[in-house]
């Protein structure tokens, strides 16, 4: 592949050769033969132009047109990535991001013909135009799924070096856009022009851009067909969803490169399954990590700890984990200990151990500029800090005081730092929580853009590694527990992120408020994290600023029982939000909500291993089970957790009912088991005790028993409910030892049961993988709606005794083995009905 000669023109810049008009060179005299020529040409936006060399090597095309060079590489059958050089020369393949450039790419072929080069895969096709360089996607048939509006294009960044890279794409008719992290705003980005620059956004509102999160990944919806468009580029971006042209989708940064990922799907949820196939899943969680967390700023001194950890037992609420906020360290020193408000934590910690209850400490970046402290000190010695443009350390204030900060860009100082939770790790700490880590400096809002990072050895300054900064502290952070407890999984919460982020645990939405208008957004910006790849993320029950009223308290706690991550936390100057502090009637019904979260840990567990093995996300919008039907999206507050259950969440003040939508196919009211038809809008009862919950018919869901912490009570036997459909449902079920690797190496048990009902006969088969032995031998089958009088069970043809009707309720329960393989429930032989 040879590219166009080049030649030096006039000005003395490199250009193309225009062979229709060859320029005409002056006279030379001794006067003007050595003097340049002072013009400078302008800095102006450069457009990818017509193909004029191209070439196939592997799965990769190459194209040229005399100065930039594009990329195109097929990375599987559905996943085509997209890179440009504007002068020919591509930077160091490198990301944090991207985990797997490998996928199955079962079949490519490469034509090129009059008007374009096309690649075709067993499900795609991406057609290069040879006029101009611009990319089109469309599916076996032909159908569009994604064209280039205008030529890749770039302009140089004089500043700084380098160049702004843009891409702009034809925004269909109606099309939405979904995803992009934790966006405070509707779930549809049409119309929006977004930015991702990790923020420190405390107290924010409605629409406030940028929060702490940059994940420049969105998927595409029209005519009932999804796509995904993954910017991996660390700089400051930019995302116009049809805000300056109705027509026109663009993407661009201020530095870096164009590197972007098409993913096909047609189904949103491939989409975000094919996504997490670049960019990683979330590790299984520990099984008491997915039960409830108390938090608040700040939970001290000690005695204050002991006595919030008593109360919950007294009062038997459940709990796994009390959180302490930055008043448990010595002037706000990471690593270290207030030793006058918490004069023996270890044993602390311990105690909190014996009533079953895990301890959480918050640990900022940070790190105060203090010769005798043991953390600076070693940090100085081992050039662990990063440092400015001119050599000087980059330094700024935050809660300790003036402070340098870590360079988690650095292999070294990841290392480093994961080293430094050994006091912690061996005091028992059961989880750490990174905060402040956008990274966020008070006064300037964050480091200056000309301190160096190493970028694990590729280098770069702030500008490129200000996005990744907050997923590489908890990675360092999330590896350095891992190394430390080899065989206990780590939880790691973080505040900030980057595409990837969802591989060192868990997130929250940060800083909100406790108005009705937050309770909202939280249900949105939860979906919205799932759908970006990010599943474990939860919001701080109740609003961290601000004032809580006891009706907010209730509805929060019913969404945030069926959060992923759940935890209630707020700012210390706010009214207390313990379950206890808004009376008797306002406990009674959190602990339901409490213990509702226990009961349906086998089936939160089970659908957290979906995602981790699968990438499938845990919380799934409406719009992605029916995506040919738009106007689902003004029921954006509602959604399925998992593929089983429906929640959709009350997030009006005094609302005793609401409407909510069911997907087509049968419903089941979680609480009184009433069956609904799907595929219409239902209003429904909603009284303050009571969270619009629905069940999919034909699904078997698990349920453990009410307990106050993880491990407490064992599930002997576990429930198993099946919900009655005449047709077809798989379900799953997944149980391990809960907070090991063991499942690494096979030692799990993964169960699919699939039912098939009749109007006279139930049929429910098991199918079971894997070398773990759950520790109960039977399953208590409660069979629900029914559409006859059970007579007789039969497992794996042999008659079982003990069917029994549950009071006045249309449910049928029996006692089985676990080891069954079909059980099959027959009417009586005169067909008597329900």
């Amino acid at each position: 592949m040879q590219p166009h000669p080049e030649s030096k023109d006039s000005t003395g810049l490199t250009g193309q050769t225009d062979e229709a008009s060859e320029p005409q060179l002056p006279e030379t005299t001794e006067a003007t033969a050595e003097v340049p020529s002072l013009e400078v040409p302008p800095v102006t936006k450069q457009y990818f132009s017509a193909i004029a060399e191209w070439q196939s090597s592997g799965n990769r095309v190459y194209c040229g047109d005399g100065r930039a060079r594009m990329e195109v590489s097929v990375i599987s059958d559905d996943i085509v990535r997209v890179r440009l050089a504007p002068h020919g020369q591509f930077l160091e393949d490198f990301s944090y991001a991207v985990v797997g450039k490998k996928g199955l790419l079962s079949h490519l072929d490469v034509v090129r013909n009059e008007s374009d080069l096309m690649l075709t895969t067993n499900s795609l096709q991406c057609r290069i135009q040879l006029a101009d360089g611009r990319i089109s996607f469309h599916d076996l048939d032909g159908e569009l799924l994604n064209a280039d509006r205008l030529p890749l294009h770039w302009e140089e960044n004089i500043t700084y070096g380098g160049y702004y890279v843009y891409c702009s794409k034809q925004r269909q008719q109606d099309e939405i856009f979904l995803g992009l992290g934790d966006k405070p705003m509707s779930l549809n980005l049409a119309g929006k022009r977004l930015r991702q620059w990790n923020t420190d956004a405390y107290h924010y509102e409605r629409n406030t851009d940028p929060l702490y999160k940059s994940i420049p990944f969105y998927i595409g919806l029209w005519n009932g067909r999804a796509y995904g468009v993954f910017f991996d580029n660390t700089f400051q971006t930019f995302f116009d969803f049809g805000y300056e042209d109705p027509g026109t989708v663009s993407f661009w940064s201020e530095g870096g490169e164009m590197n972007y990922y098409f993913i096909n799907g047609p189904h949103i949820i491939e989409v975000i399954r094919r996504y997490a196939e670049l960019t990683g899943t979330t590790p299984l969680p520990p099984l008491w990590a997915l039960g409830f967390h108390q938090s608040r700023w700040s939970y001290y001194p000690e005695q204050r700890v002991r006595e919030v950890a008593e109360t919950f037992r007294q009062k038997k609420l459940p709990c796994d984990v009390i959180h302490l906020d930055i008043d448990y360290m010595d002037g706000f020193r990471c690593f270290t200990w207030n030793r006058r408000h918490f004069p023996n934590p270890k044993r602390m910690i311990a105690d909190l151990a014996q009533k079953g209850l895990k301890t959480v400490l918050i640990v900022d970046p940070g790190i105060k500029v203090d010769d005798p402290y043991w953390v600076y000190k070693e940090g100085t010695e081992q050039k662990r800090f990063c440092r400015r443009g001119d050599d000087y350390y980059m330094e700024g204030h935050v809660w300790p005081g003036r402070c340098r900060f870590p360079d988690f860009t650095h292999p070294d100082v990841r290392a480093w730092w994961g080293d430094l939770f050994a006091g912690f790790a061996d005091q028992g700490v059961a989880g750490i929580w990174c905060d402040m880590n956008e990274p966020a400096v008070f006064g300037t809002g964050t480091f200056a853009l000309d301190v160096r990072h190493d970028y694990d050895g590729q280098g770069g300054s702030h500008r490129k590694g200000h996005n990744v900064y907050g997923m590489l502290m908890a990675r360092a952070t999330w590896e350095g527990l891992k190394k430390l407890r080899p065989n206990k999984r780590p939880f790691v919460i973080t505040r900030a992120g980057y595409a990837g982020m969802q591989r060192y645990g868990c997130t929250w939405t940060g800083d909100n408020q406790s108005t009705w208008e937050h309770l909202r957004l939280a249900s949105i910006m939860l979906q919205r994290l799932s759908i970006s790849g990010v599943s474990f993320a939860g919001s701080d029950i109740s609003g961290f600023v601000g004032t809580c009223d006891a009706e907010l308290y209730v509805r929060w706690m019913q969404l945030g029982a069926l959060s992923p991550f759940m935890r209630v936390h707020s700012a210390g100057n706010s009214n207390s939000r313990e379950p206890w502090a808004f009376g008797a009637r306002t406990e009674r019904i959190v602990k339901k909500y409490l213990e509702l979260r226990y009961r349906l840990l086998p089936y939160i567990y089970s659908v957290f291993w979906e995602n981790s093995r699968h990438g499938f996300p845990v919380l799934r919008p409406l719009i992605a089970l029916e995506q040919a039907n738009p106007d689902l999206l003004q029921f954006e507050e509602c959604f399925c957790f998992g593929d089983k259950l429906l929640v959709a969440p009350v997030t009006e003040p005094g609302a005793e009912s609401r409407a909510v939508y069911l997907p087509a196919g049968l419903w089941y009211d979680f609480w009184c088991l009433h069956l609904f038809e799907g595929g219409r809008t239902h209003q429904v009862a909603a009284p303050l005790d009571t969270l619009p919950l629905f069940v999919k018919a034909g699904t078997v869901l698990p349920e453990g028993p009410a307990m106050q912490y993880v491990g407490e009570k064992t599930a002997s036997p576990l429930s198993l409910n099946v919900f009655f459909a005449p047709y077809h449902v798989n379900s799953f079920l997944f149980e391990d030892h809960g907070d090991t690797f063991a499942f690494e190496q096979g030692v799990y048990c993964e169960k699919k049961f699939e039912v098939c009902g009749s109007a006279s006969h139930l049929l429910i088969t098991q199918a079971a993988t894997g070398m773990y032995a759950p520790p109960y031998d039977n399953y208590r089958i409660k069979l629900i709606g029914l559409p006859f009088v059970p007579a007789q069970v039969t497992v794996d043809g042999r008659k079982v005794r003990g069917l029994k009707k549950v009071r006045s309720k249309n449910i049928y329960m029996v006692d089985v083995t676990r080891h069954f393989s079909r059980l099959e429930i027959h009417a009586s032989e005169s067909g008597e009905r329900q």
